[in-house]
């Protein structure tokens, strides 16, 4: 069937309407739910039942994709497309009526950001200097995605080389779905606008210093950093690995808890998922339960409020939302040293790190391809106004490969002190605010401020500052984001639930009793629900 059959096929079947909001749905077929809020599991009821097939699936979220990412409202969220995703699907779905699914993940569509290595669609990094080029295999993760029988439906955009602004010289800048004059935060920013503009039910970013935080926050919708070592790095194009990792992105927690499970385990390739033996789960969705803020124990880290009122007055909601649902809140603070060191740690690990490692993966490359950080500067000084399909220069981006050479080498104190003393300093800290206030978990706002505007200036270093997410990247230690609400001008508004290393079952069960009664999750007004986004029996 052709894609534009398909979708005539389904819009013959599925009631018009033109429902905005998730938590809404056609009165005229009750069985019938949205395609923005049908989690993972619903979507695989649909299949069970046999009024879905991947194939259809895939067709209705194509048709989001052509009509939101290059016109319309024009998000840019995708840099290519897999052009065999429908031929994937027409596959499972032969492989579901014959043998049965693999995994809940068998026919579901997935996006990744393009710095995840996938063999059979070019990995660039969002940068010129890697058009074209094709990994020699998948990195680790996107193996167990296909082995599960996921389709990699698209690679999205990111801040280049995961680092800055979200935009890059390959795929341009993405925009914010919610509000096209904001910004989606980076690194994860293409990630984070697909899955709000319902390309996919599940997306991948990374997330060096908050890069699948900021989005997720800005975009309205549940990521999760995972603790360091949990999920492996391989085949992931590196920023600074002391602090990198891989992490799911999507519209509910559920589905967020279903993928983690998925894809845990110790790696031969990657040294740091042997922290993760005998602490990893296959099944996280086991720890959902609506009640589970009953009696818990929530900090909040008040030294991240005060920046912008709308977004205070959002959290504040949010932990009445917790308490009604039986939570205990309490006020807890960061010392000032560990404040105050937060941002020189970040960059004294970050920067030499990636000057080292990127070379690491270049080494992978083809022939024509840069080698090293000297030689990815070499090339960039070689690009100066925009190419016939619209790629252009990134000085921002490209101007940090510079300080980044500059930063020192991997056997320089300024750097082995912070990476072998510096990091279990906050660790030891971070452990022992939780333990000291007896806290499940510590809740802030995962960006203390509003999406910016794209027109308006970068922020400063003391603005930096002002973000607690770097803390989970110095520490190890897992934060995942939850959908808290939304100011007066219609932008969305995060909440992290940050705890101690591999208590990832504790922070889903959380973040899960706070979502479900809060509910504070909607489509994005650029990029609506069409008629058609409809599945289940009707």
């Amino acid at each position: 069937m052709k894609s534009s059959d398909a979708i005539k096929f389904l819009a013959s079947r599925l009631v018009l309407t033109a429902c905005v909001s998730v938590t809404c749905w056609s009165t005229s077929w009750a069985a019938q739910i949205p395609l923005a809020s049908a989690t993972i599991a619903d979507i695989n009821a649909a299949f069970k039942d046999g009024s879905l097939t991947s194939e259809q699936l895939v067709t209705l979220y194509l048709a989001r994709i052509e009509a939101y990412d290059k016109q319309g409202p024009k998000i840019n969220a995708v840099i290519t497309l897999n052009p065999k995703a429908l031929e994937t699907a027409k596959a499972l779905d032969a492989e579901r009526k014959a043998k049965g699914p693999r995994s809940p993940l068998h026919g579901i569509p997935v996006v990744l950001k393009d710095n995840f290595d996938t063999a059979d669609l070019p990995t660039t990094g969002g940068s010129l200097m890697l058009q074209g080029s094709l990994p020699p295999d998948d990195a680790y993760i996107v193996k167990r995605l296909r082995d599960a029988g996921a389709i990699i439906l698209a690679k999205v955009n990111l801040s280049e080389f995961a680092s800055g602004a979200a935009m890059s010289s390959l795929g341009g800048r993405t925009l914010n779905p919610h509000d096209l004059t904001r910004t989606p935060s980076g690194s994860s920013g293409g990630t984070g606008a697909a899955i709000a503009a319902d390309y996919a039910p599940l997306g991948f970013g990374t997330d060096t210093g908050g890069s699948i935080r900021g989005p997720s926050t800005s975009n309205g919708i549940v990521g999760l950093k995972p603790t360091h070592g949990l999920l492996s790095r391989d085949g992931i194009i590196p920023l600074a690995l002391t602090f990198d990792t891989g992490g799911p992105m999507a519209r509910s927690v559920y589905d967020v808890a279903l993928s983690l499970g998925l894809l845990t385990g110790v790696d031969s390739a990657d040294a740091a998922t042997q922290k993760s033996k005998g602490k990893f789960q296959k099944e996280y969705t086991q720890y959902l339960k609506k009640d589970a803020l009953k009696g818990a124990r929530i900090g909040i880290a008040r030294d991240f409020l005060g920046v912008d009122e709308e977004v205070d007055w959002v959290i504040e909601a949010a932990l009445n939302t917790m308490r009604a649902q039986g939570a205990t809140v309490v006020d807890v603070r960061y010392p000032k040293w560990l404040l105050d060191v937060k941002t020189e740690f970040y960059s004294a690990v970050r920067y030499p790190e990636f000057a080292a490692q990127i070379g690491d993966y270049l080494a992978t490359t083809k022939p024509q391809y840069p080698k090293n950080i000297t030689e990815l500067i070499a090339r960039a000084d070689s690009f100066a106004s925009l190419g016939a399909d619209g790629a252009g220069p990134n000085p921002r981006r490209w101007n940090l490969l510079k300080r980044e050479l500059a930063s020192g080498k991997l056997d320089d104190f300024r750097y082995t002190s912070v990476r072998d003393q510096g990091l279990s300093l906050v660790r030891t800290a971070l452990e022992g605010i939780i333990s000291s206030n007896k806290l499940d978990a510590i809740v802030y706002p995962t960006s203390p401020r509003r999406p910016a505007l794209l027109a308006a200036p970068p922020a400063g270093p003391g603005e930096a500052t002002q973000s607690a997410t770097n803390f989970a990247n110095l520490s190890g230690f897992p934060d995942l984001i939850v959908p808290a609400g939304f100011t007066g001008d219609h932008l969305p508004v995060g909440i992290s639930f940050f705890g101690p290393a591999f208590s990832e079952p504790k922070l889903l069960a959380l973040g899960y009793s706070f979502e479900q009664a809060s509910k504070a999750i909607r489509m994005p007004v650029n990029t609506p629900a069409k008629a058609e986004d409809l599945i289940g029996a009707p």
